[in-house]
């Protein structure tokens, strides 16, 4: 049985998605772009804040889970200029540890409401 999660501490679906779908012990978390849930607003313009914004969003998602980013097991990046990934990147090392997720990351033609980064991922729960 498929079981949407939501919390207040992620910005509500922008269309018709879920925030994340738990299936068994597997949680998708859908693509978070970097809006701050309190204001409905971008957290910032630059990439770090951005990466900080998407990944924090998906941290709040998986908690209210009752998981946490430890049980990310594969992300998905899309930057809107791959030559921001270097910049993402050393935000993203700041909210995992090792072993880490796997991951791919591409450039994307557009982000949905012009944002430079957004982040998918997937988390194994017990």
């Amino acid at each position: 049985m498929n079981q949407a999660l939501h919390t207040d501490n992620a910005p509500a679906a922008i269309g018709p998605y879920s925030q994340a779908i738990k299936a068994g012990n597997t949680i998708y978390v859908s693509g978070q772009i970097p809006i701050d849930p309190k204001t409905g607003e971008f957290a910032g313009t630059d990439i770090q804040t951005q990466t900080r914004q998407s990944l924090t969003n998906i941290k709040n998602i998986l908690q209210s889970a009752g998981a946490d980013m430890k049980n990310v097991v594969k992300t998905t990046v899309l930057l809107a200029d791959i030559a921001d990934f270097t910049a993402m990147n050393e935000v993203y090392a700041e909210f995992f540890e090792e072993p880490y997720p796997a991951r791919a990351a591409f450039q994307a033609a557009a982000l949905p409401k012009g944002a430079k980064v957004e982040i998918e991922a997937i988390a194994v729960v017990d």
